[in-house]
C-alpha cells in the first residue's frame, strides 16, 4: 500500500513539472503570433536562401524567411521576409544574401538606409543584392589566371 502512494506522489510531481514547462514554453516560445509583419525583396540569384534561415540587421536576428517563390515574369526570386515588429525598416534600406563563412549557412542581411519612413507591411525592398556563388568565383580565377 505504501509503494502505490509513492509512485503516486512522484507521479504528481511529474506531471506538475511537466504543466510548469509546458507554461513557461507557451509564454516564451514564437508561435507565430501577429508580432510579426512581411516584407518582400526580389534577387536574381538567392542561392542558399530558404524559408526558415534569419534576416539580419548589423548582425541582429529581426526576423525569417517566410517563403521563397519565382516571380513569372522576370524570372526573379521572390524572398518574403517576416520581420520582427520591433525593428522598423527604413524605406532606403537594402537587403543583400550574405554568407556566415566559407562552409557557413546563407542569411539575409538588411542594411538601414536613412529614410525616416519605414517600409510598411507588404511593401518591397527594391534595393537587393544576390548570392555570390564560390564556385564561380573560383573559376573566374582560375580562368584568368591561364590566359
Amino acid at each position: 500500500m505504501a509503494n502505490n502512494v509513492a509512485e503516486t506522489l512522484i507521479g504528481a510531481a511529474v506531471l506538475i513539472v511537466a504543466g510548469g514547462f509546458l507554461a513557461y514554453a507557451s509564454q516564451h516560445a514564437d508561435l507565430g503570433s501577429s508580432s510579426n509583419y512581411d516584407l518582400k525583396a526580389k534577387f536574381f540569384s538567392a542561392d542558399g536562401v530558404s524559408p526558415g534561415i534569419d534576416v539580419r540587421m548589423s548582425g541582429v536576428k529581426v526576423g525569417t524567411v517566410s517563403d521563397l517563390s519565382l516571380d513569372p515574369v522576370t524570372f526573379e526570386a521572390v524572398v518574403s521576409l517576416s520581420m520582427n515588429k520591433g525593428f522598423e525598416v527604413p524605406s532606403d534600406s537594402s537587403a543583400k544574401i550574405a554568407s556566415e563563412g566559407l562552409l557557413g549557412g546563407s542569411y539575409i542581411a538588411v542594411e538601414p538606409g536613412g529614410s525616416e519612413y519605414p517600409l510598411e507591411a507588404g511593401e518591397e525592398i527594391e534595393r537587393t543584392q544576390g548570392s555570390v556563388s564560390l564556385i564561380d568565383l573560383l573559376g573566374k580565377a582560375v580562368h584568368s589566371a591561364t590566359q
